[in-house]
């Protein structure tokens, strides 16, 4: 089962769940454990790229964000 983080618009706690596909998929509602709150929002983390390379980790974009336009 994949985990999940959420943060709370209420108390502004961020955390993470364990769900199953087909309950994300159903329309997860997730309680903030510290305050209760139904008031959360799903956060999308940015994934990284593990190269064989010593275990170096990299962006999965390795575009410079002043590279302009064509770039990706």
């Amino acid at each position: 089962m994949p985990f999940y983080n959420y943060y709370c618009e209420k108390c502004e706690e961020v955390f993470e769940i364990r769900a199953s596909f087909e309950e994300k998929d159903a329309g997860l509602e997730p309680e903030c454990p510290k305050c209760q709150s139904k008031n959360t929002r799903q956060v999308i983390t940015a994934g990284l790229l593990i190269h064989g390379n010593g275990g170096t980790s990299l962006p999965l974009s390795s575009c410079d964000p002043n590279a302009g336009p064509g770039c990706c």
